[in-house]
């Protein structure tokens, strides 16, 4: 929503600035069309040519979160810290033989099944799946540095490839001033061909070449910039859950007592989606 209301400003001020300060919009206006072609069209072009197809949906993919925001609010990380709080007391009281066949079919485990949304997040339940089944395996004789250096590794690599539609609409903002030059060029060319034509003529066409390079940086730094930025911030706020998930496993390993691993993990969330300690604990109790 922010994103939207960005734009309509962001619009409002650059537009409604120039025609305040008396500026003639009706040439702007009319040029924008024809620049929007060669720098919008050339822009797409490098931006398929550069990825795959799958890169390409990713690329969307970042451009919806921009407008959507982040994936998780405070309850997502209070059913997270439930769920994976639970599993891992369940590992401990009762063994990983009770455990087992929550891990093993997520989809079937009732226990899983009571956070319908966390389900939906497929990295999400096999950071904690893969993550217990090797706890599973090794009988509970695994080093917890070594499964966190594990939990790190998957986590690192699920954020280079995360992160990759920001890097995405970074690039193209660095690229889109010189592609706004590239347009300017070629409309100076038209100018010089015409050159015989009477001064009001050349004038218009000189604006219009001038209106490529204004495209071209109001694009890069008011638009697709800004949306990197943007796109960045979402990506690392819902990133932020799976540090939850292994914050809560790698303590527990370790043998902390379960409230100190809660309040752990609990304390590491960001202000914004931090749950009570009140929510926190009367929930473990009531559960």
């Amino acid at each position: 929503m922010f994103a939207a209301i960005g734009l309509v400003v962001l619009l409002a001020m650059v537009f409604g600035g120039f025609a305040f300060t008396g500026g003639d919009l009706a040439p702007v206006l009319h040029a924008i069309p024809h620049e929007m072609l060669i720098i919008g069209g050339a822009a797409i072009g490098a931006v398929i040519a550069g990825n795959s197809m799958k890169e390409l949906k990713q690329l969307g993919g970042g451009l919806a979160k921009v407008f959507k925001g982040a994936r998780y609010n405070r309850q997502d990380y209070l059913d997270t810290i439930f769920l994976v709080s639970r599993l891992m007391k369940m590992l401990r009281t009762d063994g990983p033989v009770a455990l087992e066949p929550h891990i093993e079919d997520p989809k079937s485990s009732a226990l899983f099944q009571e956070y319908p949304k966390l389900m939906k997040d497929d990295t999400l339940i096999h950071l904690i799946t893969d993550t217990l089944r090797l706890v599973v395996v090794s009988s509970g004789t695994l080093d917890p540095h070594a499964v966190e250096e594990v939990m790190d590794n998957a986590l690192k690599t699920h954020h280079h490839d995360d992160i990759r539609p920001a890097d995405m609409l970074q690039n193209l903002a660095d690229a889109l001033p010189a592609l706004g030059i590239v347009a300017a060029v070629l409309g100076v060319v038209k100018t010089m061909g015409s050159i015989d034509k009477p001064p009001a003529i050349l004038g218009g066409m000189i604006g219009s070449a001038l209106v490529g390079t204004f495209l071209g940086v109001l694009l890069a730094y008011g638009i697709v910039g800004p949306f990197a930025s943007r796109c960045r911030q979402v990506i690392e706020s819902d990133a932020a859950i799976y540090h939850v998930v292994k914050q809560i496993i790698i303590a527990s390993l370790h043998g902390h007592p379960l409230p100190l691993v809660i309040e752990a993990a609990r304390s590491s969330i960001s202000h914004s989606n931090q749950p009570a300690f009140a929510d926190v604990f009367d929930g473990m109790r009531g559960r």
